[in-house]
Parts: C-alpha cells; sequence; structure tokens
C-alpha cells in the first residue's frame, strides 16, 4: 500500500484526467498504473515525470523497446524495486524477451554487480590502455 493516497482514475480532473487518458493510450492498457496515481498528488510531477517517460520510452530513436526494457529492468533490479521489476520483467517478455534471456540478464547484473564491487572496493585503477568489453568481444 502506498504510504499516500493514490488519485483513482473516477476522482481524475483537469490535467491529470487528460494524462490518465494519454497514459492509458500510450501504453495500450485499460487502467491507469498505481505509479502514476500516487505522482497524479502532484499533478505538475505526474506530468513532467510521463512527458519525460514518452519522451524516452515511447519512442524509438537508437535503442529498441528491449534493450531499453533490459536496461530500466536492470536499474530497478540494481535498486531493488518491486514493483519496477515487475513491470519490467513483463515489459522484456513482451518484447520477446523469454525464461533463458531473463537468467541471462541476471546472470550479467550479477557478474557486473561483482565485479563494480571488487574494483571499488579495491580502488583499482584504470589502465594506461583504454580497452572494452569483458570476453573475447
Amino acid at each position: 500500500m502506498a504510504s499516500v493516497e493514490m488519485i483513482k482514475e473516477e476522482a481524475a480532473t483537469g490535467k491529470v484526467k487528460e494524462i490518465y487518458g494519454d497514459i492509458k493510450e500510450s501504453i495500450g492498457i485499460d487502467f491507469v498504473p498505481n505509479m502514476y496515481k500516487v505522482m497524479a498528488r502532484n499533478p505538475a510531477y505526474l506530468e513532467a515525470s510521463w512527458n519525460k517517460i514518452r519522451a524516452l520510452m515511447n519512442e524509438q530513436r537508437k535503442l529498441d523497446e528491449l534493450t531499453k526494457a533490459i536496461i530500466a529492468l536492470t536499474v530497478s533490479t540494481m535498486n531493488g524495486c518491486s514493483y519496477c521489476i515487475e513491470v519490467y520483467t513483463g515489459a522484456v517478455r513482451k518484447y520477446g524477451l523469454y525464461d533463458d534471456g531473463l537468467t541471462e540478464v541476471a546472470a550479467v547484473i550479477d557478474l557486473f554487480n561483482g565485479l563494480n564491487k571488487f574494483n571499488t572496493g579495491l580502488d583499482v585503477e584504470m589502465d594506461e590502455e583504454p580497452w572494452f568489453g569483458c570476453g573475447g568481444h
């Protein structure tokens, strides 16, 4: 349960109601996710957040939708946000990444989380020569 009362769809008016309609249409669902209902306590914040989400997630630029969903799932996992983990696990499945792919994403998160902690904990200095990647690629 959210720490603040959500603005339910039937109680939404004005700009919030308009944004709720755009959220449902853009995502292609028939309800407003709870995250936005909580944001609606501050309509200007809801609007700014929704505009940012639309600009980055709903328009394909250099990254496709699956790549963006994998990044979102990774960040959500690293931050421990169960709400977002569930949302973006569903998103990556929607874009065609299923059990084997999700397991690979989790393994890569584990790998780099460990490598980051190792390098940070031991204050490993940067190499004199640049190199990229961690395998034979």
